[in-house]
């Protein structure tokens, strides 16, 4: 993959998760997330994280994603972007990890970008290493 093939996609990814951190659900927090992912077919879906006054039964940017992905059809993440409601990375959190790792293999990318545009790419071995269901993907 070339170093422009990859910025493309970053781009549309960043664009897309743009447009649904937009419409975030965040009158708690007033922390507003976008996440969009490039599936195994290079299809897009994105979503934004939805809060609800019972804490717990909010829905993370990320978890929208997926559930999009699957509805799809796909069952696959190649790259995921989340972008942050401000200046700093702002990683999945713990149960958004293992949901990504259902979906992930050893060449997932995960893309975590700044409001300011800036992305850190990392794989998804290195976001959450041993994570549960994980190893029986790599072999």
């Amino acid at each position: 993959m070339t170093a422009a093939n990859t910025q493309q996609k970053q781009k549309a990814l960043f664009e897309l998760a743009t447009k649904a951190q937009s419409k975030a659900y965040t009158p708690y927090s007033n922390f507003k997330v976008g996440a969009a992912i490039i599936d195994d077919k290079n299809q897009h879906h994105a979503c934004c994280n939805v809060e609800n006054a019972s804490y717990p039964l909010g829905q993370c940017a990320e978890a929208g994603a997926i559930s999009s992905m699957v509805v799809s059809g796909s069952q696959s993440i190649s790259e995921i972007l989340i972008l942050s409601p401000n200046d700093d990375y702002c990683p999945p959190c713990g149960g958004c990890r293992q949901k990504i790792a259902e979906f992930a293999n050893e060449k997932t990318l995960v893309h975590l970008a700044k409001q300011n545009g800036e992305v850190k790419t990392v794989n998804f071995s290195e976001l959450l290493p041993l994570a549960f269901g994980f190893e029986k993907k790599e072999s």
